[in-house]
C-alpha cells in the first residue's frame, strides 16, 4: 500500500512523534510513502536552527535521519516555511535574509505537492493539526 503522510504539529508535539513511528512502521511493514508534506506548525521540523534542552528528544532530527535513511520525499509548505523563518538558500537571497535555516533532508514547495501525494497514494494520513 502507498501512503502519503502530511504532518502539521511542531516537533516537540506528541502527535510528532506518533507520526514518525506510523512512518517507520509503514516502511517496516512492506509498504511504501509516496511523500511526507509538512504544513503549519510542521514546517519547524524543516530548521536547522532548532536547539532543545539536552533532556528532549529532538523529533526534527529524527524525522531528518529517518527521511536521509530511507531517501523519502519530503516536502516543507513553502507559504508556511516562509512564514516561520525556515529558508533555503533560495528564498533567503530572494528575501534579502541574512542566513538560511531550512535542512538539506526537506524540499520547499506548494501545496500542490500534497494534492499530488494524494493522487498518488492509497491512503493520506494525517497527524497534528487544529
Amino acid at each position: 500500500m502507498k501512503f502519503a503522510i502530511a504532518l502539521f504539529s511542531p516537533p516537540h508535539a506528541p502527535s510528532s512523534r506518533r507520526a514518525l513511528r506510523f512512518a517507520e512502521a509503514v516502511l517496516a511493514g512492506g509498504h511504501e510513502i509516496v511523500r511526507l508534506f509538512l504544513y503549519q506548525d510542521a514546517v519547524q521540523h524543516a530548521s536547522a536552527a532548532l536547539v532543545l534542552p539536552q533532556d528532549e528528544t529532538d523529533g526534527a532530527r529524527q524525522w531528518q535521519t529517518f527521511i536521509s535513511d530511507n531517501q523519502l520525499d519530503a516536502v516543507v509548505c513553502i507559504a508556511a516555511a516562509l512564514r516561520r523563518g525556515v529558508l533555503n538558500d533560495e528564498e533567503a537571497a530572494r528575501h534579502d535574509k541574512p542566513a538560511t535555516v531550512q535542512s538539506r533532508a526537506w524540499t520547499l514547495s506548494g501545496l500542490g505537492q500534497l494534492h499530488e501525494a494524494n493522487q498518488l497514494a492509497d491512503r493520506l494520513i494525517c497527524f497534528g493539526g487544529p
